[in-house]
């Protein structure tokens, strides 16, 4: 394993451990793919989690300007599977801190705990563990910059862009794997139920 995992590299360890599944799958969002990605499979494995993170980590600490940020830096993601992601960066940039949204129900925006403050100008970090439709990084990063908040990157273990994916640009994105799956919108535009390809729905 390379100091930075190559992109082979990582969807092996995926594919070894269950987080990335190839077959007929239907996303909460009604979208039907070809493959499915659940990171948390690989993170519960402490070695895996360390691999990927530092991996990531490197990723971003190339980058002179982020570096020089670093003992300021805050690593901001979403009480999912962006946790471990964000502490394992954390403690591999040793950044000043790590905090998370989150939401109580579905309907509900999203939020931070109570007395957690922003800082004016204050240097963010947005960190998941895969980046598809961007629905909640777009969130987290309204959210973060209306406190006043400064976000100078993002990093994700693989983007996986879906449909009408978000562009972050001019914003860096940095990930360790690209997975370009296959996406169709709904029942009647997917090829797979065409086919009569056994369908697995995802839960949220």
């Amino acid at each position: 394993m390379h100091l930075v995992p190559t992109e082979v590299e990582v969807k092996t360890l995926l594919e070894q451990t269950g987080g990335l599944r190839r077959g007929h799958f239907e996303y909460p969002n009604g979208l039907h793919a070809s493959e499915y990605l659940q990171i948390p499979l690989a993170m519960r494995y402490y070695q895996h989690a360390k691999t990927l993170s530092v991996g990531l980590s490197r990723l971003v600490r190339a980058n002179p300007e982020i570096r020089a940020l670093i003992p300021e830096l805050s690593i901001v993601t979403l009480a999912t599977g962006g946790l471990p992601v964000a502490y394992g960066m954390c403690e591999a940039l040793r950044a000043h801190q790590v905090y998370w949204a989150e939401r109580e129900n579905e309907d509900e925006p999203l939020r931070f705990r109570q007395f957690l403050e922003q800082l004016p100008g204050e240097k963010v970090l947005l960190v998941d563990d895969i980046l598809r439709t961007g629905r909640k990084l777009t969130e987290l990063k309204a959210m973060v910059e209306a406190n006043g908040a400064e976000v100078v990157g993002l990093a994700v273990v693989v983007w996986q862009p879906a449909p009408n994916a978000p562009d972050f640009s001019p914003l860096p994105l940095y990930y360790l794997a690209k997975l370009d799956g296959i996406f169709y919108q709904d029942a009647a535009a997917c090829e797979l139920c065409k086919r009569g390809m056994p369908l697995e729905k995802i839960r949220e």
